[in-house]
């Protein structure tokens, strides 16, 4: 005869269950943290401390597993974005998106780069990372109004303000913050005139 479970050992389980799982995304993010961009199940499972089969009871693959990472990284990213602006004008409110977004990148550049790494292999990824720029892209034209910039300029500024243009800066050019910023405000004097 099975045994009737009660429902403190069902809610012991679950949590037990639920602090494995985050311990096994914990993990990913440590070792992407780390330098490790692409780890594998085995390297995550010994990290967290966990079984391989405990990963793969959690996440069905790796694209999941980094599936969640994403999601978390997301989450991270739409609370900077939903504060509100302080500036009256669009000018302002440009600088303080500017900021916030730089600040959320530097924080994110690993596991961004991770995610780039990894998203040909993951329709799932694919379609967070293009979201996530639609998001950035409205929040942006948000901000800035239509009659303030034409076609082309908007274009511009949108790939400016991207991750990809800020990695290119921070990573590949090996600028520091600092430079960074004063070389996007270089292009944005230039941009809006």
């Amino acid at each position: 005869m099975s045994e009737v479970l009660k429902p403190e050992t069902l809610d012991g389980r679950h949590r037990r269950s639920e602090r494995s799982r985050a311990r096994i995304v914990d993990a990913l993010l440590e070792l992407v943290l780390a330098g490790k961009t692409t780890p594998n199940a085995e390297e995550v499972a010994a990290t967290a401390k966990v079984g391989i089969r405990s990963v793969f009871r959690h996440f069905n693959d790796m694209e999941s597993l980094y599936r969640e990472m994403s999601l978390r990284l997301e989450s991270e990213f739409m609370q900077a974005a939903k504060l509100p602006f302080t500036s009256p004008d669009w000018r302002g409110k440009l600088v303080e998106l500017i900021d916030r977004r730089f600040s959320v990148f530097e924080s994110i550049a690993p596991y961004r780069r991770a995610a780039d790494g990894y998203r040909l292999r993951s329709p799932a990824l694919q379609d967070d990372i293009e979201k996530l720029d639609r998001f950035l892209r409205m929040r942006l034209q948000y901000v800035v109004p239509a009659e303030a910039l034409d076609a082309d300029r908007l274009e511009a500024l949108d790939m400016i303000l991207s991750f990809e243009g800020w990695n290119r800066l921070r990573h590949t050019q090996g600028l520091d913050a600092v430079a960074t910023r004063r070389v996007v405000d270089v292009t944005l004097a230039r941009l809006l005139g």
